[in-house]
């Protein structure tokens, strides 16, 4: 799989990096424009990490020198100033005027959907689909901000099918999940792809022989190694961005992607289906 930058990779190898590793890429995410311009002992250093470490991680990121690294992630970072057509773009600041605020927001809601399409993989959507429509029951599941995704993918694909259930409550997922058969399937939303809850769930589905589908930034996280099925979703989200608008358009974006995909395998049906929803909503309009 290619990758359009440095950053791009340190986000799909991450959970695959030791904890030593972990800091130096933390660092360099966070400081993109000063690490291109720092030799390896400053790093090194920065991180809070040992010299050979620095080396080993540039190593495992496909890099033959510290150099090679370095030069990747002034290549990226370059590109990113570059592709920026709006100057907007970047962190909401207190005297930004409603205008450039609202630019700004715009153009980070945009670029989170543009990195989930780089990230798409057409052989994923199939399978996912495929595993959609072949299961006698979907259940929609998430914690925190990602379980109101997984209600909105539930209420979307409901309008359609009427297999697909949304179940929040952490306890009913595990009751749930414990009592369903081969033939079900889990839609699991989660950002880090690293919850205790996620994990237990999947767990729990192996035992059964329960299939997964899960939506999440990390494609190497522990909940990725379980699951069936792995879409990524693009916007980088910090420690301090819990839940952030832009991630979840990532997220819904797929959901929307992944619908189109089972509705145009049967369109008649879904429509008729949808029709028969809209009648019976519009009884609830005055």
């Amino acid at each position: 799989m290619s990758f359009g930058s440095v950053f791009d990779k340190i986000n799909h190898e991450y959970y695959q990096l030791t904890a030593s590793e972990k800091k130096i890429a933390d660092y360099v995410t966070a400081h993109r424009r000063e690490s291109q311009f720092m030799s390896i002992s400053e790093l090194a250093q920065a991180a809070e990490v040992a010299e050979a470490t620095v080396s080993r991680f540039c190593r495992r990121l496909g890099y033959k020198s510290y150099n090679a690294f370095k030069l990747a992630v002034a290549n990226s970072t370059a590109a990113i100033q570059a592709g920026s057509a709006n100057p907007l773009s970047g962190e909401v600041l207190p005297e930004d005027s409603v205008e450039d605020m609202c630019r700004k927001i715009c153009a980070a809601d945009v670029e989170a959907v543009n990195q989930t399409l780089g990230l798409i993989r057409p052989e994923n959507i199939v399978k996912a689909a495929d595993l959609l429509l072949s299961a006698r029951r979907v259940l929609c599941m998430g914690q925190g901000g990602s379980m109101l995704l997984a209600q909105e993918a539930a209420h979307l694909f409901a309008t359609a099918m009427p297999n697909f259930y949304a179940v929040a409550d952490s306890h009913t997922q595990a009751i749930r999940t414990a009592l369903l058969t081969q033939e079900d399937l889990i839609f699991y939303f989660s950002y880090s792809g690293a919850t205790r809850d996620l994990l237990e769930i999947l767990k729990i589905a192996r035992q059964r022989g329960v299939k997964c589908i899960l939506v999440t930034r990390y494609p190497k996280s522990p909940g990725a190694e379980l699951a069936d099925v792995v879409l990524e979703c693009g916007s980088n989200e910090g420690p301090l961005q819990l839940g952030s608008v832009a991630a979840r358009m990532a997220q819904l974006y797929l959901v929307d992607v992944l619908f189109s995909e089972v509705s145009r395998r049967d369109m008649e049906t879904i429509r008729a289906r949808r029709k028969q929803v809209a009648e019976a909503l519009g009884e609830k309009h005055l």
